[in-house]
């Protein structure tokens, strides 16, 4: 057995990767709380499911994981999908559904080079 490196000291994530995931972690729960209450309504099942990933990619945030970027980009194919459904091809109906969506993702694209320097780290 060999004893561990000591050499090694992990990164750490940026304050900035930490606060887009706690703003993540909070509006995920928003959208959660109020998706399950739409489902008890017999609403639309959307705002849990993007609540639910929402809190997701704040986690994997919060790690310093790649993986937050992939589950966002999930999330926001699945906001497009949805945003198309709901208003079609009307443009201006689709900008309140998109841009705090789109909003975050362009925030989490700073990001990435923490992120791959942390997962490097790690490895």
């Amino acid at each position: 057995m060999t004893p561990p490196d000591s050499s090694f000291v992990p990164a750490r994530v940026g304050w900035g990767v930490k606060l887009l995931g706690w703003i993540c972690v909070l509006f995920g729960l928003v959208l959660l709380a109020g998706g399950v209450w739409l489902i008890l309504l017999g609403g639309s099942w959307y705002y849990a499911l993007a609540g639910l990933g929402l809190v997701g990619t704040g986690v994997l945030l919060n790690r310093g994981s790649m993986a937050a970027l992939w589950l966002y980009l999930i999330v926001w194919t699945g906001t497009l999908a949805w945003a198309w459904w709901e208003s079609g091809s009307d443009w201006w109906a689709q900008v309140p559904r998109m841009l705090s969506p789109t909003v975050i993702l362009l925030l989490m694209l700073p990001c990435l080079p923490t992120l791959r320097r942390f997962g490097r780290s790690r490895a």
